[in-house]
């Protein structure tokens, strides 16, 4: 055994929710090795509610073992065992050569491989986070957790003893690729929640439930909205006629929103030299993540662009601003374009195209307040339309890695003083978040609820000292001498494609009025129905509804079924009693009793409903 110092834990931290977390998926750990000894074992972290293990699962004989649900109902039942034991947590140091022999001596070679990462890479210029699990005190030492006879590679910290971890459940199994690499090893995840209390996590539970039942993947194609095809690939959604008609309503809002605090729209190229992203900065530090293109008529190297913002650099840039032209502010629609790797795709909240309603200001330091204050406005009119609550975070640089940003320290003490100011001088509440910040300037979050408490952040407005400073850019102040911009990156509800996966949970599929994709659906009652509906139809559309009619051979009953199943917010049943179009049936999703009332008052009220933007 290898020699080390043992560290005695600090004890301010043992009721923390996150060090529980982090405990407990070291106890999940270590049940799964009395099950299985041969287990090689990857990282654990804690993510939101839990956590999760990655693990190569081999039984007695060393041969690989899938497992199933039953499965992690026996491994829970021993972690209950096992808490009750009462094992210390114990954290020792040593170097990171013991650590290596220490590892490998026990067969964990995912382990050997991040401490000789550790090794060669030193502690200064870490980007993978796994291997950032592993620091100990960050001159060349490492730390390991002892529980009982299990050994786990962490830099902590951890509770005082398995009895003080909380209320957990195993959760899910899935698939990983061994730091996220399609070329590694496919590893078993097994995820974690963990509580403080029981009714936290019931609650957690049915949330769960709920989330299953609203899940934008599952509903999108049940109201046909979008595609996906295997020909044209992954992340890349293919919208309906139906879903194009929410995506050009979302925008449609976005456009007003911002055309009242005097943005101007514009259309931008989807590629670029990467002469222009060597200049933004964004080639050094975001490279990986874009497409190249590639030119069968020339060598100069192309990427298809990632964010829109080093281009309206270049459209202020056009001209010969003076100091009276600011704010010169422009807004974008255009395709962006981001390589993510498969594993993080999910519906159409994580996608390698969108767009977003994304805008830049350029204008002068006294003007930073205001412009900061419309764009708040806008952000929180929109949210209040949306029946979202929010709150706003104020996202920072992080000191410790300078590396990750953009331009220099004092710059960003400079822009981050100005953004707080902003806040407090106009008792705007916020919580704070270290290392949140974009790679060129300080920003203020605005991170959305939905109806199931689930947190996402959509709107932003970012403070730029760096990009302007970084393209030369100029106006010509009061005093005829040049004066560098500040340019302020806004967004008001992000990515109209990522916004509608979150709508479509947000309202579990049905939409408010002015929103959905069929507005009214006309049901005739029989075959001698069906003229008059259609005139009734033609009358609505030419008054800008949308309108469809359900000419099936279907009975009432079945046609109002899928009217229903469909969430169509008006159905007019046409018999009869409304054959001359005087009086209608009137009957709104979710409700059992049909309304009888004119064809006047009818288009008065859902003309107002969607002018209102009622949801």
């Amino acid at each position: 055994m290898c020699r080390f110092a043992t560290i005695v834990m600090s004890k301010k931290n043992d009721n923390d929710i996150e060090v529980v977390r982090h405990s407990t998926a070291h106890l999940l750990a270590h049940a799964v090795q009395e099950l299985y000894p041969k287990t090689k074992f990857g990282v654990g972290p804690v993510i939101e509610n839990g956590f999760y293990y990655d693990m190569e699962i081999r039984d007695h004989s060393n041969k690989p073992v899938q497992i199933g649900t039953d499965d992690l109902k026996k491994i829970e039942k021993l972690m209950k065992q096992m808490k009750s034991r009462n094992e210390k947590y114990v954290r020792r140091e040593m170097g990171i050569e013991a650590g290596i022999n220490l590892f490998k001596k026990m067969g964990q070679s995912y382990k050997v491989e991040l401490l000789k990462d550790l090794k060669l890479k030193g502690t200064t210029s870490l980007k993978d986070d796994d291997i950032k699990e592993a620091l100990g005190n960050g001159k060349g030492k490492v730390s390991v957790y002892e529980t009982g006879d299990f050994f786990d590679l962490c830099r902590g910290p951890h509770v005082e003893s398995t009895k003080d971890i909380k209320v957990f459940k195993l959760h899910k199994i899935a698939g990983a690729y061994w730091r996220g690499d399609e070329k590694n090893p496919m590893l078993t995840r097994i995820y974690g929640l963990a509580f403080e209390k029981e009714k936290e996590l019931e609650d957690y539970l049915h949330m769960l439930e709920e989330a299953e039942r609203r899940d934008h993947r599952k509903l999108g194609k049940e109201l046909g909205l979008f595609v996906f095809s295997d020909l044209v690939g992954p992340g890349l959604p293919l919208y309906t006629a139906k879903g194009a008609i929410i995506r050009r309503e979302i925008i449609k809002y976005s456009n007003e929103l911002q055309s009242a605090i005097g943005y101007k729209e514009v259309h931008t190229p989807n590629i670029n030299k990467a002469e222009l992203f060597k200049v933004s900065g964004h080639y050094d530090k975001y490279k990986e993540d874009m497409f190249k293109v590639v030119s069968n008529y020339t060598k100069e190297e192309y990427f298809l662009k990632p964010m829109n913002c080093p281009q309206h650099t270049q459209l202020f840039a056009s001209e010969i601003r003076s100091y009276k032209d600011l704010p010169f502010k422009v807004a974008d629609f255009s395709n962006l374009y981001r390589d993510e790797k498969p594993g993080e795709l999910s519906g159409i909240t994580r996608l390698k195209y969108f767009s977003q309603d994304d805008g830049h200001c350029f204008c002068r330091e006294d003007q930073i307040e205001k412009e900061f204050l419309l764009v708040l406005k806008a952000i929180k009119l929109a949210m209040k339309t949306y029946k979202m609550d929010y709150h706003i975070r104020l996202s920072l640089w992080d000191p410790e890695k300078p590396e990750k940003y953009l331009g220099d320290p004092k710059v960003w003490k400079k822009s981050q003083k100005l953004l707080e100011d902003i806040l407090i001088d106009n008792k705007i509440e916020y919580k704070s978040a270290e290392g949140e910040a974009a790679i060129y300037g300080p920003k203020m979050d605005l991170i959305s609820k939905d109806s199931l408490g689930r947190e996402w952040q959509i709107s932003t407005i970012q403070l730029d000292f760096i990009m302007p400073e970084r393209f030369g850019l100029k106006y010509i102040d009061k005093d005829g001498k040049d004066k560098m911009p500040v340019m302020i990156h806004r967004a008001l509800v992000g990515s109209p494609e990522r916004f509608l996966g979150i709508l479509i949970e947000h309202y579990a599929g049905v939409f408010p009025t002015w929103l959905a994709p069929t507005q009214v659906q006309i049901v005739p009652v029989g075959a001698l129905h069906k003229k008059v509906s259609n005139k009734l139809a033609l009358e609505l559309e030419a008054l800008g509804l949308r309108v469809y009619v359900d000419e099936s051979d279907e009975t009432v009953g079945k046609k109002i079924r899928n009217a229903e199943k469909s969430k169509v917010p008006y159905m007019l049943v046409i018999g009869d009693k409304e054959k001359d179009l005087k009086k209608l049936t009137v009957r709104r999703h979710g409700d059992r009793e049909m309304e009888n009332m004119s064809l006047k008052k009818f288009i008065e009220m859902i003309k107002g409903e969607i002018a209102e933007r009622k949801a």
